[in-house]
């Protein structure tokens, strides 16, 4: 389904990733977890195309990102970093503009976001203007954006973050509805406790390198996904030699 292969890209001296190699299968919910500055960000926007490796391949359904971007685009349905959406437009036409934009007549545009619209909770508010929305909205609205023209693959960057438990819940079921339905995920996340609970597969990349990645079982090796990150990262107890912080002033 989505296959990357020697994955390289430096910042001058700086490397954010270094020989990554994934394979997401088909159906699949798949995460890729890590610090800030990981290569996370850097690893999804090389794979929909939104910024150019230094080296290696990254094929969606056979189709190679860089070498045939339209056919491999086709198939992909992205959520990136540091959102930025036309929000000068309502939420029925941000949605109805993103379907157009993906070739959808005027009919299925609308049929669809209404649809969407109600399986994310937003029906009563397609009439406001995007730049109005809570952060939670906004999120749930641009997912629905990205999903709108039904792709094969959604590749989401921290779809979770900032995000209030009850619009977490909502896009966790509308995401379990997509892959039920044969559909991919592969997301970033700084959440270990939701990675471990909704993804099916993982990936654990530190200072741009896999630690590790297979079934969530097969990385947490009988631990938590946590207890199993910490262990690869390097982790350890930081307030080693700080006992005064129990020596109270008073």
């Amino acid at each position: 389904m989505l296959a990357i292969s020697g994955l390289m890209k430096r910042y001058g001296g700086t490397v954010a990733v270094e020989n990554v190699d994934l394979e997401v299968r088909a159906g699949s919910f798949y995460g890729i977890v890590g610090p800030n500055g990981a290569g996370k960000t850097t690893t999804l926007s090389i794979v929909t195309g939104l910024l150019r490796p230094d080296a290696g391949t990254v094929t969606v359904l056979g189709a190679d990102v860089w070498r045939d971007p339209a056919a491999a685009k086709r198939s992909l349905g992205v959520l990136p970093d540091r959102l930025r959406l036309f929000d000068r437009l309502t939420g029925a036409q941000l949605l109805y503009y993103s379907a157009t934009l993906r070739g959808l007549d005027g009919v299925t545009a609308r049929k669809r976001s209404s649809d969407l619209a109600t399986a994310f909770g937003l029906h009563d508010a397609l009439g406001r203007l995007v730049s109005d929305y809570s952060v939670g909205m906004t999120k749930k609205i641009a997912l629905a954006a990205a999903i709108i023209h039904s792709p094969r693959v959604l590749v989401l960057d921290e779809p979770f973050e900032s995000v209030d438990p009850v619009s977490a819940a909502t896009v966790t079921d509308v995401l379990q509805r997509y892959v039920a339905g044969g559909g991919t995920v592969l997301l970033s996340s700084h959440s270990m406790d939701l990675v471990e609970r909704i993804c099916d597969s993982v990936a654990v990349i530190v200072d741009g390198h896999v630690l590790a990645s297979g079934t969530v079982d097969e990385v947490r090796a009988g631990r938590s996904l946590e207890q199993r990150f910490v262990e690869l990262a390097g982790g350890r107890a930081v307030t080693e030699g700080m006992e005064w912080l129990q020596n109270f002033s008073d």
